[in-house]
């Protein structure tokens, strides 16, 4: 179908998304939402940037104001309190704040309300608002948990569960907490499943939560985007590879560098600020509040640059970033391609670059194998033509006092040092398995997120030249 009001969905939300701009469905919408709309169990397969959260947010949105009516009709309360009729499972709380993003406006304008829960931020607000009645929740497996066992509130009215980025769950070691949260949800409800991959014990999932479920795959699993351009850049030594990945940073357009370790990231945002590149950092170490101001930053276009570690592979959604480096090769190639889906996203274009030391040689020629990645190592050394071609124009020097670091900003609003703050599990997810080894103490708050205009997965707006981009 070439129209979402094709599918029959309610007037209000397709009056939203004709606001926003969203007027023609990805593939991955055209093909699910027959079958999520009727209420079948959907295994759905795309890369990131596909529109996976649109695809599910509609029918869960829609499933539920049809189910608020018949209650209404037959005398019964269409919201309880602590008492959720739909659960959303994801791995980072950077995709729950991002998927939120995408469903509330959909879900108010059909009377619903949402909120989000994960961990590294006090629970008290998320218990206040599950006390106040939510019909959809938002949630990383590990705080989920925790309000669980403390009997905040209960799934037994669960109507629709959704697992989106399954495998990235599975890699952060989520699995048996997902498992037992979907062992209190009802066999009879409709499960929604979206994942790149189905390896690493996705398909444990599957085969033991879905009933017959109808699959929806619109690309190849292994598959880079096509419009993804790669390179491999052999450096000489550390400092030129220091001075390569500067230079990479300079440009006007949004990117993203990636580095092995939180210590790392932290240290290339400070130095690129401190050479005249405003740049801000995400990883595991940072507190929630610190996170979502760096991220919202990045999303806005008030700074061109951010440094992170793979926490950032899944945990952010912005269109037009035109390059992503990885400063350090990743361990392995699903990381590489998860990182490298940060460009070309959207319907774009993008450039994906690998920065290389010699002895590093052998373990890139092996990534980019696994990963079905063709492009051949070249010599670089800053200043190179295929240096300056990558960078494009290059950004004016902004003075360092101009762009405070993020976490002094924190400090002088008086809130907890980044480092302090975060309680962040696998990945700096925050899914409170470190909180229950300390003992519980106040967390919660669903966290006022600065909504990014851009970058929101399943969200889409008018381009320059007149056309829509879908996020």
């Amino acid at each position: 179908m070439t129209s979402f009001a094709a599918f029959g969905l309610p007037a209000p939300v397709v009056e939203h998304l004709t606001r926003t701009g969203i007027t023609t469905p990805f593939p991955i919408q055209s093909a699910s939402l027959p079958d999520t709309l009727g209420g079948s169990d959907v295994l759905g397969r795309g890369r990131t940037g596909s529109g996976k959260t649109l695809a599910f947010s509609l029918p869960v949105v829609t499933r539920l104001a049809q189910r608020a009516a018949r209650e209404r009709a037959a005398g019964r309360p269409r919201r309880v309190p602590n008492r959720p009729t739909a659960l959303v499972l994801c791995p980072t709380r950077e995709l729950a704040n991002q998927i939120d993003a995408t469903m509330k406006p959909l879900a108010e304008a059909l009377g619903l309300r949402t909120t989000t829960i994960f961990g590294g931020v006090a629970q008290s607000r998320q218990v206040t608002a599950l006390g106040q009645g939510v019909d959809v929740v938002i949630a990383c497996p590990g705080r989920l948990e925790d309000l669980l066992n403390q009997k905040v509130l209960t799934l037994e009215d669960v109507a629709i569960t959704v697992l989106d980025e399954a495998d990235h769950m599975a890699d952060l070691g989520f699995l048996p907490g997902v498992k037992r949260i979907m062992d209190r949800t009802p066999r009879t409800g409709q499960r929604l499943l979206f994942s790149a991959t189905l390896d690493n014990g996705v398909d444990v999932l599957v085969k033991r939560y879905l009933k017959n479920p109808v699959t929806h795959s619109v690309d190849e699993a292994a598959a880079a985007p096509p419009k993804m351009t790669h390179h491999i850049l052999a450096v000489a030594d550390k400092e030129s590879k220091k001075q390569v990945v500067h230079e990479l940073a300079r440009g006007t357009g949004r990117r993203v560098l990636f580095t092995r370790t939180k210590h790392q990231a932290k240290k290339l945002a400070r130095q690129l600020t401190a050479a005249g590149v405003p740049a801000v950092d995400l990883h595991g170490n940072l507190g929630q509040g610190a996170r979502e101001r760096n991220l919202a930053a990045f999303s806005t276009g008030d700074v061109k640059v951010m440094v992170a570690t793979d926490i950032a592979a899944r945990g952010i959604h912005v269109d037009e970033i035109e390059l992503v480096v990885h400063v350090d090769p990743p361990a392995e190639h699903k990381a590489y391609l998860h990182r490298s889906g940060r460009t070309a996203r959207a319907g774009s274009g993008g450039d994906v670059v690998t920065v290389m030391l010699p002895e590093e040689r052998g373990d890139v020629r092996d990534l980019t194998r696994k990963a079905r990645i063709t492009a051949r190592p070249q010599p670089a050394a800053p200043g190179d033509a295929t240096l300056t071609a990558l960078v494009g124009e290059v950004a004016p020097y902004v003075a360092p006092s101009e762009t405070p670091p993020p976490q002094q900003a924190g400090r002088a609003s008086g809130k907890k040092p980044s480092g302090q703050a975060a309680t962040a599990g696998a990945g700096g997810t925050g899914d409170g398995r470190r909180r229950r080894r300390r003992g519980r103490g106040g967390q919660g708050g669903q966290g006022a997120t600065a909504q990014p205009r851009q970058g929101q997965q399943g969200r889409q707006r008018p381009s320059r030249s007149g056309g829509s981009r879908q996020r």
